[in-house]
């Protein structure tokens, strides 16, 4: 065989092998993305079932997050980087994110986990006007395309809870303000990072110690009277909710995001509400008419296309 030869036959060998490598990556973190999604929809079935407060159920599982976190920081030996600045930054995120879970509770109770769970994923539209009014960036057709349809498909999901449920007021305001709180814990995620790169694990663990801090009087304030669990089976699901969803599920998409295109990423991410609107429909008897599942279907594709915003 002559020499050019083979080395054309090595290097299209390397070239599939890595290609290979690249495919079975994006497999496998494809695979992690959905079950994480699913993970954290499935969380708002613990929180129908416990009879603990928003606030206080928030509580509990990033106290127990926080634990994990620390232990885990510990066992692989991370260090905790002392820049005060990253340090509020971290804190500040746990506590928009704190707000965020609690008021995402207090939807789940009003509306249930469907619509909740998608007026959470509102976030993106949240990022949207923050980096428009705070860091300049230019709007695109499709994101102003993607909000609109957002706004039509959670008109057409709201119009005929509005008609039945006397709570369906408070389940759409705290459900959308608990989509900025998400998205601000976000913004403060990146801007620790870039003040100093910080070990996933003391990260996690300042995050989630921020949630608690913010959460520890509304929770004593406004969850006085169902602010503990009442029975062993109670305690062990709120860990499971602290351990699984908290850790775990936040765990594998953060792993996962970064190894997908973002195209691929904005659709997976849809695996969460999705799996709320299954859970709400089949486990808790949610009635869902012909209006809302359309209303959920635009919803879900004003997401997508709202998380294809920053795709160069």
């Amino acid at each position: 065989m002559p020499l050019n030869d083979y080395h054309k036959r090595s290097d299209f060998s390397y070239f599939l092998q890595k290609q290979m490598m690249k495919l079975n990556s994006e497999h496998t973190a494809s695979i992690g993305l959905v079950i994480g999604c699913i993970l954290f929809g499935l969380g708002s079935l613990i929180v129908a079932y416990v009879p603990v407060g928003a606030y206080a159920i928030a509580f509990w599982r990033l106290l127990v997050a926080a634990s994990i976190f620390y232990t885990l920081a510990k066992i692989f030996k991370q260090s905790f980087p002392s820049n005060k600045k990253a340090t509020i930054y971290a804190l500040t995120s746990g506590a928009f994110l704190g707000l965020d879970l609690a008021l995402w509770h207090e939807s789940i109770y009003a509306v249930g986990p469907r619509i909740s769970t998608l007026l959470n994923s509102l976030q993106i539209f949240w990022l949207s006007a923050i980096g428009f009014f705070w860091f300049h960036e230019r709007q695109t057709k499709l994101q102003i395309c993607s909000l609109c349809l957002a706004i039509v498909g959670v008109a057409l999901i709201a119009s005929p809870e509005f008609e039945y449920n006397s709570n369906a007021g408070w389940g759409f305001i705290s459900g959308i303000v608990s989509s900025l709180m998400l998205a601000l814990s976000m913004i403060y995620i990146r801007k620790t990072q870039q003040t100093v790169a910080t070990p996933i694990f003391p990260l996690m663990f300042k995050i989630s110690l921020g949630g608690v801090a913010i959460l520890v009087l509304p929770a004593l304030w406004l969850n006085s009277h169902n602010l503990y669990p009442t029975n062993w089976e109670q305690i062990g699901l709120i860990i499971l909710y602290g351990a699984v969803m908290q850790c775990f599920a936040w765990g594998l998409i953060a792993y996962s995001i970064p190894l997908l295109s973002l195209s691929l990423t904005g659709l997976l991410l849809l695996s969460e509400p999705v799996a709320a609107l299954i859970i709400d429909y089949l486990l808790l008897d949610k009635q869902i008419n012909l209006m809302q599942w359309i209303g959920a279907i635009l919803t879900m594709i004003a997401i997508y296309l709202g998380s294809l915003k920053t795709k160069k």
